[in-house]
């Protein structure tokens, strides 16, 4: 595996709208683990395509990164050509991104989310998320779309506010 460069705010690919993933492979699969390399060594628990310059419909989460470091209890998702299909609810959160180091800013996103995807095996799944994984994934789907949490969040700050 290996660490892949995470475009910052400006680079033009964090703002076009990602193609469809047409083919699962062996060198997609390998683009996924570099990903999710990148996302642990930059201590984040989520990544889409366009943050590492490919402008693709794919995106790794893991919010069990964020509070452990133990790999084997890590929960990933490899989520390719996702689509939420259902929302339920909305809260005001906290968020950050690892294309913009250091800014937060309150989002508001859905409690509850359903999304439709396929895997990395080329398997449809979907999965009910609610809480930091339905906010994560709803995050690194606005990437894929052109949209970075800075375009919509409220009162962006340097450094954390909430250091839970």
């Amino acid at each position: 595996m290996a660490l892949l460069e995470i475009k910052k705010a400006g680079d033009p690919v964090l703002k076009e709208i990602c193609k469809p993933v047409e083919k699962i492979d062996k060198r997609l699969r390998k683009f996924l683990d570099d990903m999710a390399e990148t996302m642990y060594a930059s201590e984040g628990v989520g990544i889409a395509a366009p943050q590492v310059g490919v402008s693709i419909r794919a995106c790794v989460v893991d919010v069990s990164a964020r509070n452990n470091s133990d790999a084997d209890k890590k929960s990933r998702y490899d989520l390719i050509n996702p689509v939420i299909t259902y929302r339920e609810g909305s809260e005001l959160g906290e968020e950050g991104c690892l294309s913009c180091p250091d800014l937060f800013g309150d989002v508001e996103r859905a409690q509850k989310i359903r999304v439709e995807y396929i895997s990395r095996f080329n398997k449809k799944k979907t999965l009910e998320a609610e809480g930091l994984l339905a906010r994560c994934i709803q995050h690194e789907l606005d990437h894929l779309d052109g949209k970075l949490f800075i375009d919509i969040a409220q009162n962006i700050t340097k450094g954390r506010k909430n250091k839970d």
